[in-house]
């Protein structure tokens, strides 16, 4: 018998990476900027596009600055605008998390998060890989009432998190999904799943994007007229991966 379809994800950190992973058959789109810097929340002009030209569901990073998971008053206030923006314009879900300054999770921020999303799916980001004790941390996220978490068990990258991630899918059960990241490629999404156990991937599936300018200036010898973007092929290398695997399951 074939084992249920694994979900991919592609983290696309902008609209044509989004529109990119579409096409090479992404299940779901994590929507954010600043890939260098770990993510942060893209412009409303990006989520309205997004959300105008995607027919696959669409996760949105709520985070206001790259750096550490402890907010203030006022980014808490900036996210919880963020997420109302997400409800309004249809999203169909948010990507959220928050720490204490010990290193638990910070209930009373992450239940005012939760609560502004209202219908919206959730996802836990890597906060979460940030936490003190990550058993401890899953079992407060299940209180939350969020839908999965993103996470590498910790480690660098999800293939050296696997046999972590693999005791955090049996301690989560049923009660919610734990989704694989950091370091996916075509190459390693099977040995991740099968090793963890997570039924959902997540990856970037990056390219660089050579600029089109014939002018450049020698003296920004330190600025890179070039950029990241999902590629659309590694997507579908990605997502053949995972078919081929679960056909011959």
């Amino acid at each position: 018998m074939s084992a249920r379809r694994r979900v991919l994800e592609i983290a696309s950190n902008s609209v044509a990476s989004a529109l990119a992973a579409q096409q090479g058959g992404a299940d779901r789109i994590e929507l954010f900027d600043n890939l260098a810097e770990g993510g942060t929340t893209p412009s409303q002009g990006s989520i309205a596009v997004a959300r105008d030209r995607l027919q696959i569901p669409l996760f949105v990073l709520i985070r206001p600055r790259p750096g550490d998971f402890l907010y203030t008053a006022l980014e808490a206030e900036i996210m919880l605008r963020d997420i109302a923006y997400c409800r309004a314009l249809g999203c169909d879900g948010v990507v959220i998390g928050a720490l204490d300054a010990d290193g638990g999770i910070d209930m009373a921020l992450c239940r005012e998060l939760v609560a502004a999303a209202g219908p919206l799916g959730i996802t836990f980001h890597r906060a979460f890989d940030a936490a003190r004790d990550l058993p401890a941390a899953l079992e407060q996220i299940v209180t939350l009432g969020c839908q999965r978490i993103l996470s590498s068990g910790g480690q660098a990258s999800a293939l050296a998190g696997a046999d972590v991630l693999a005791a955090l899918v049996a301690q989560a059960g049923d009660r919610l999904s734990l989704m694989a990241g950091a370091g996916i490629t075509a190459d390693n999404v099977i040995e991740v799943a099968d090793r963890s156990g997570c039924v959902e991937l997540h990856a970037s599936a990056k390219a660089r994007q050579p600029s089109a300018m014939r002018h450049r200036n020698p003296a920004l010898t330190g600025l890179s007229p070039d950029w990241n973007v999902t590629d659309t092929a590694h997507v579908s290398a990605l997502r053949a991966a995972l078919d081929n695997r679960d056909g011959g399951s």
